[in-house]
């Protein structure tokens, strides 16, 4: 354990003002509050808190920081208080432990929604001060040094899992390479030791072959830049274990396979010097195609710039080299730590925007998982490199489309964006963005999110926002719904129940669901998640006797329905409201002019189904609560679009009688929405054909013109 003098003495190394008396007097209380508390290891608690801020200390951190490290335990594991924090040591350190305290663990009903519940709270933290996420990243360091002293291996590996998905890949985005690598390197030595250590034992015996050439490769890469005149430093860096075997496991190879165990970092003093050095590589070796990237000029999101090639260098050895600059190292190995600036009074943070984005996901998010889902997603992907109609740089996970790039833009112009420009051509939404594309979003006030969109878009921040809007917007479509089939249950039951009522039934209405409100509950109904029968028969059980007389009484009139006022009315159904989640069933595929009944369908609100489709014929027998009797309006009806009927045509098989078809739907103007040829004989061949019809007049007609042909044997709509 690192005493207190050596503490003071290693900030004061790398930083001439740091606050001693802050730290020294932190030491002292923080080993007073833990005295008498043991860890599993069996060393005093005091040497995990001493450990976190040697760690942080070694990256270079400021004093406050330090200062919390060695208090980040008192206020959870102690008497102590943030009030007590704050008087003895200030705002900054009481604000650091606070967020620092807030990322204790919460009792959740599974491990996965703790571990989602914990980022989030982790991201919310660290929004405030980037310092709270460094302190928690050393202080999961050092609980990962001593991770073999827990007890149960099940707790053991799910730390360690915790520690692989979340803590190193944050560790990462912010730059901390070495953090990263610790705390990949002792996750893998939990989950997988065997395998860990086989690796280390072949990069063992690949040493001991290879450590002649190895130092071969180094003098000629001095003597090739000191004939160029570039003052060079020269690093020689193994993969670590880990990431030779996820190499491995991603792409399908054995050990032997892998040729880039070592990469050599040439550290150069300028800029234009990591150019120049590149320049006396490539004109020395033989590049390897597609290996050569150039993060000066397009740096990471964590600030990582550098230039990387891979050659065939000296000894026709397969050599992986980066080209950086003093700083660029320093960035590099510290990451956000070496943008820290200490010598001012006022500290400033460096300013990622992954961070902000990782905020709107969460607050566009339903659930800590899919928080969770997003943020992996966001973490892990790979990138493209797009610019704006002005040349400005955007960053965005490969496999982007327009509406990715809309999202990253702003929030609005995602939500109203209805086009896109790629190097100055139209393209659909869909379009896959490549490197250096430049991208121009079209956006109209009225357009909307389409739910469409979620299908192809990649990035975090879109597939969060997309799902919310779709998400309100449901959830509004199935509360006008369920109150429409709740009006229309109490009309047809004679009763009269108040809000209060219902709101006061909630209790005992809420089972499974969530139930809040009344809105809730329109909204579960409309959702088909509950029935107006059940909410009917939990305020009136006497009316049980009657109910099936009524319903079937009900469903024989659907010729009655009376139209609701044609005020706002846009729906070419009478018997429901606008606005309500509908949708027309794909195994009868009803027309205006077809017999109708709407089919409450759970998660999907309305199905609409012709009275003579199959598929309701179990709902006809058993529970006829969730149908609904409905007809087309007459003065909507044609009026609504297009609409699909599905039918099968018989034709002879002779040379050109399927353009002679296509003719025909067209001369009677439908279109043909899908074909397929079902069955293929040497006199005949059956079509199976989806049409756009406006209504059942106009499918009417095409059949007619289709039979008069003699060529075409038979035609018949298809209700499957």
């Amino acid at each position: 354990m690192l005493s207190r003098s050596a503490l003071l003495e290693k900030m004061k190394n790398y930083d001439p003002r740091a606050q001693l008396d802050l730290v020294g007097r932190a030491y002292d209380y923080a080993q007073e509050k833990h005295e008498g508390q043991m860890r599993s290891s069996g060393d005093p608690y005091f040497s995990h808190p001493v450990a976190v801020a040697e760690i942080l200390a070694g990256m270079h951190l400021d004093s406050a920081s330090i200062a919390t490290a060695l208090l980040h335990d008192t206020v959870e594991d102690t008497s102590a208080s943030i009030e007590d924090i704050q008087k003895k040591f200030g705002d900054e350190v009481a604000q650091l432990v606070e967020g620092v305290t807030k990322l204790s663990k919460i009792k959740l009903q599974t491990a996965a929604m703790q571990q989602a519940e914990n980022f989030r709270k982790l991201v919310l933290a660290m929004s405030e001060d980037i310092r709270i996420l460094m302190i928690k990243l050393a202080d999961r360091l050092h609980n990962m040094q001593t991770l073999s002293f827990l007890p149960k291996p099940e707790k053991r590996a799910r730390i360690a899992h915790e520690t692989l998905e979340l803590y190193a890949p944050l560790a990462e985005r912010l730059g901390i390479h070495d953090i990263k690598d610790a705390l990949q390197d002792l996750a893998f030595e939990e989950l997988h030791p065997e395998a860990r250590q086989s690796i280390i034992q072949r990069m063992a015996l690949l040493q001991e072959d290879s450590r002649q050439n190895f130092s071969e490769v180094v003098d000629q890469l001095k003597k090739d830049m000191a004939e160029a005149g570039l003052n060079v430093r020269i690093q020689g860096r193994e993969k670590k274990p880990y990431s030779i075997w996820m190499k491995m496991q991603k792409k399908d190879l054995s050990f032997d396979q892998l040729t880039d165990l070592v990469a050599f970092r040439l550290i150069v003093d300028s800029t234009p010097n990591c150019y120049a050095a590149l320049g006396v590589i490539h004109s020395k070796y033989q590049i390897i195609p597609g290996r050569f990237k150039d993060y000066i000029s397009v740096p990471k999101l964590n600030g990582y710039r550098s230039l990387h090639t891979s050659v065939i260098g000296p000894k026709n050895m397969r050599v992986e080299i980066q080209i950086r600059s003093t700083a660029m190292h320093e960035v590099a190995e510290l990451g956000i730590a070496a943008h820290w600036v200490y010598k001012q009074q006022t500290k400033e943070q460096h300013n990622y925007r992954w961070l902000r984005e990782l905020l709107e996901v969460m607050e566009n998010a339903s659930s800590p998982e899919e928080f969770l889902e997003h943020t992996k997603i966001a973490m892990f992907q790979d990138q493209v490199f797009c610019f704006s109609p002005a040349g400005d740089l955007m960053v965005l996970p490969r496999g982007a489309t327009p509406v990715d790039y809309a999202y990253a833009v702003h929030t609005k112009v995602g939500d109203h964006c209805s086009g896109a420009r790629i190097n100055g051509r139209l393209v659909p939404l869909n379009t896959v963005l490549k490197n250096g594309d430049q991208i121009e979003i079209i956006t109209q006030k009225e357009r909307e999110p389409s739910p469409a969109w979620e299908q192809f878009v990649v990035s975090a921040k879109a597939k969060s926002r997309i799902r919310r809007y779709v998400r309100l917007k449901r959830q509004g479509e199935y509360k006008k719904l369920g109150e429409a089939m709740w009006e229309r249950t109490l009309k047809d039951y004679g009763k009269s129940i108040s809000l209060y009522q219902l709101t006061e039934a909630l209790p005992k209405l809420s089972g499974h669901h969530k139930l809040k409100n009344t809105d809730d509950l329109f909204s579960t109904i409309g959702s088909g998640d509950m029935t107006c029968r059940e909410v009917l028969l939990t305020l009136h059980p006497e009316i049980v006797q009657q109910e099936k007389t009524e319903k079937e009484a009900r469903l024989s009139l659907p010729k009655t329905t009376v139209a609701p006022k044609k005020s706002g009315h846009k729906l070419p159904v009478v018997g429901l409201i606008p606005g309500m989640a509908i949708h027309y069933a794909k195994c009868c595929h009803p027309v205006p002019g077809d017999r109708i009944i709407g089919l409450v369908t759970t998660g999907k609100g309305v199905s609409i189904h012709t009275s003579d489709c199959p598929n309701l014929k179990p709902f006809m027998e058993g529970s006829m609560d969730r149908l609904l009797p409905l007809s087309w309006d007459p003065e909507s009806s044609g009026d609504q679009g297009q609409y699909v009927a599905r039918i099968r045509v018989i034709l002879e098989n002779k040379p050109g009688i399927l353009g002679s078809l296509c003719n025909i739907i067209g001369q009677n103007q439908s279109n043909i929405n899908n074909l397929k040829i079902t069955e293929r004989q040497n006199d005949f061949y059956s079509i199976m054909l989806d049409l756009d019809v406006r209504n059942q007049d106009h499918l009417q007609s095409i059949l007619a013109a289709l039979r008069s042909q003699s060529t075409i044997h038979d035609v018949m709509r298809v209700v499957t």
